[in-house]
């Protein structure tokens, strides 16, 4: 089954993406954006919120956006339509190779090969962030299926998520993140902020501190993990004002996680709906608008009207 989502064209299919069915794909393919996420790290000026650190979705996948080195750049980007890695640099050079059920450690070797032979030398800390693997990113053959057609199902995904995520951005008058996947836990996002500084959250690291340096309201997109086995749009506030999960969440499928604060989206439930877009716009308002509530978030001065 697939469910249209609405545009000012022709509407869009949205795939059937059952967590099961392409798991050991997402999970090589997690493992090839924290490779090319922590290039991306490590080589990338600063930004607040670490907003130097994501990937953007493209018209074909995810990108990094061009990485400084030396006097050129360089941008590494994942053609999830024809299932490929592409570098390109400003000095008019670059490879590609295929990624179809490359192991991880292959595709680290390919990579730094192909940066190499063009004058790149880098390194990173292939350590994996997260995932509890005992292979290092560098050594994992474990990790070696990434089938086309569900690589291509994610990228249809993404690409009609994140459109939808900029427009919800635009109703928004005040400092707004731009709409990245965070490769450490592989999900787009979006965020909103108030304005005013969040208390310093007692025992945090410097990744959090930094991230967490404000009030904010999240968004975003998950294919599902070990702590939600299937694909969901989720949003929380942050720091948790109190009442936050008695308020009202659109639509009726939404609902609040038993633990953590966090609204809930099912993607499976949104492909039901009549007009998915809306539906996912208005779930994410609802959300916003539970949390600036019982935030207490001046609702009407960060409201943005379009220009027409």
């Amino acid at each position: 089954m697939s469910e249209r989502i609405d545009g000012p064209y022709s509407p869009i299919a949205l795939p059937s993406l059952p967590l099961e069915d392409w798991k050991d794909t997402k999970e090589t393919l997690h493992r090839y954006a924290q490779i090319v996420g922590k290039v991306k790290l490590g080589y990338s000026p600063f930004r607040n919120h670490w907003w130097h650190v994501p990937l953007y979705v493209s018209t074909r996948g995810l990108t990094t956006s061009p990485i400084p080195y030396r006097n050129k750049t360089f941008e590494i980007s994942f053609d999830l339509m024809d299932n490929r890695l592409v570098v390109s640099t400003s000095e008019d050079e670059g490879f590609t190779f295929a990624m179809d059920d490359l192991p991880v450690a292959e595709f680290y070797r390919r990579l730094f090969d192909g940066l190499g032979a063009l004058g790149i030398d880098l390194s990173i800390n292939p350590e994996p962030f997260g995932l509890g693997d005992e292979r290092t990113l560098e050594e994992d053959t474990f990790h070696c299926v990434c089938e086309r057609e569900y690589v291509r199902r994610y990228w249809r995904v993404l690409v009609q998520v994140d459109q939808i995520f900029k427009e919800f951005a635009g109703r928004f008058n005040g400092k707004t993140s731009p709409v990245h996947l965070f490769w450490h836990g592989f999900d787009l996002a979006v965020t909103r902020f108030s304005g005013r500084r969040a208390p310093e959250r007692e025992g945090a690291d410097r990744v959090t501190r930094e991230a967490y340096s404000h009030e904010v309201i999240s968004f975003g997109f998950w294919p599902g993990d070990r702590n939600t086995p299937a694909p969901a749009f989720y949003s929380y506030t942050a720091p948790e004002p109190d009442g936050l999960t008695g308020q009202p969440l659109r639509p009726e499928a939404a609902f609040w996680a038993p633990e953590g604060g966090m609204a809930l989206l099912m993607y499976d439930d949104l492909r039901k709906a009549d007009s998915p877009k809306t539906t996912l716009l208005d779930f994410m308002e609802s959300a916003y608008e539970a949390g600036a509530r019982t935030a207490s978030w001046d609702v009407e001065d960060l409201r943005a009207e379009p220009v027409r």
